[in-house]
């Protein structure tokens, strides 16, 4: 068996939390280290500080993999008297990888936001403000008949054929197919130089774009032919919506300030802040993992009581409270560590237990409550 390397792990979260989601000019990817790397102990942490480096590196990681870019602005000097500076040569040092996924695991469904609102137990989960539309291909192949059923199971197994909440959705016409082999080959069916005529099934689904590379490594696995004849289609219809934040409902509706004891305990903070009457009854939540401060009008716009973010200014949060909208501002580290152990997760399953994941212990949250 070939070693787990960093492109095996970055296969498997780019799969969850594709590169295309990621908002305009945001940072994310392999910013430390070589896709070839062997990879056995894999860090996972919310800040690539010095001090996550360190623990990464003395329990023996190859990997660190983080939510915030250790590289975001450009770089015209690596300055090792600055925080950033000095873990971008321990890295660097010590040959250790280092990744980020960000804005696309915020929008990624089962990422930061989506893990969010399991937290706050939100039910009827919605997108908040939609970024953008999967694209779609239509994928057709033509397979002899006696292997139709293989081929079917592989592409929809890999991905294909999912129509909101159906899978394995094809479309299945039986047909004749020709074809000559020509000097040299080795056909399943016929013979070198003699024209053949087979029945085969035309077979056509639905494949997500982020999905085509594996849906067609799979057809091509399972199809007996030396040859395959198959044709991918743009679609213009819109595939699954993406977007940044979540809203959803209370299942037990409750005033403002238990609201916010409940977010304040259900994130382990020792305190919280929250502007809105005390008394108002909180029963659509709106949550966005970060700084979510600008979306103060699409939480109104989806009507919800109460905006979980964090980071927002005076101006931003009087305004929201004036119109409607009751705000509970978290910390930032808050509201993003709990992804943590589903990014861990993800890792261990994608790699088939292949390497050992664990989350650091090291400092995240700057703030400290007095």
């Amino acid at each position: 068996m070939n070693p787990t390397i960093v492109a095996d792990v970055v296969r498997v979260l780019e799969a969850w939390a594709p590169p295309s989601l990621a908002m305009e000019g945001d940072r994310i990817g392999l910013q430390v280290g070589r896709m070839d790397k062997p990879v056995h102990r894999v860090a996972v942490a919310l800040d690539p500080y010095p001090a996550v480096v360190d623990e990464a590196l003395s329990a023996g990681a190859d990997l660190l993999v983080t939510h915030h870019a250790l590289i975001y602005r450009p770089l015209h000097r690596i300055d090792t008297g600055t925080a950033r500076g000095r873990a971008l040569a321990r890295a660097l040092a010590a040959d250790l990888a280092v990744f980020n996924a960000h804005t696309n695991l915020d929008i990624a469904p089962g990422g930061v936001n989506d893990v969010l609102a399991e937290r706050l137990g939100l039910t009827n989960v919605e997108i908040l403000d939609r970024i953008a539309n999967e694209q779609l291909r239509k994928l057709v192949v033509f397979v002899p008949t006696d292997h139709h059923e293989a081929v079917l199971q592989a592409v929809c197994s890999a991905g294909a054929g999912h129509i909101g909440a159906y899978s394995h959705c094809t479309f299945n016409t039986p047909g004749t197919g020709t074809f000559l082999p020509g000097e040299g080959t080795k056909p399943f069916i016929g013979s070198p130089g003699k024209l053949e005529w087979t029945a085969e099934t035309r077979l056509e689904t639905v494949v997500p774009e982020r999905l085509v590379e594996p849906v067609i490594r799979a057809m091509l696995a399972a199809h007996p032919y030396e040859e395959v004849a198959y044709d991918l289609y743009p679609l213009e219809i819109m595939g699954k919506p993406y977007g940044i934040g979540r809203v959803g409902q209370l299942a037990n509706p409750q005033p403002l300030h238990a609201f916010a004891q409940t977010v304040r305990d259900r994130l382990g903070l020792a305190h919280i802040r929250y502007s809105g009457r005390a008394d108002c009854v909180v029963r659509r939540v709106a949550v966005l993992g970060g700084s979510g401060g600008r979306w103060v009008p699409h939480a109104l716009r989806a009507g919800a009581d109460v905006l979980v973010t964090s980071d927002c200014d005076h101006h931003t949060v009087a305004e929201a409270w004036q119109d409607g909208l009751a705000v509970v501002d978290a910390t930032h580290a808050a509201l993003e560590r709990p992804v943590l152990e589903r990014v861990a997760e993800r890792i261990r399953e994608g790699c088939g237990g292949s390497v050992d994941v664990w989350v650091c212990a090291g400092p995240e949250d700057p703030f400290h409550w007095v």
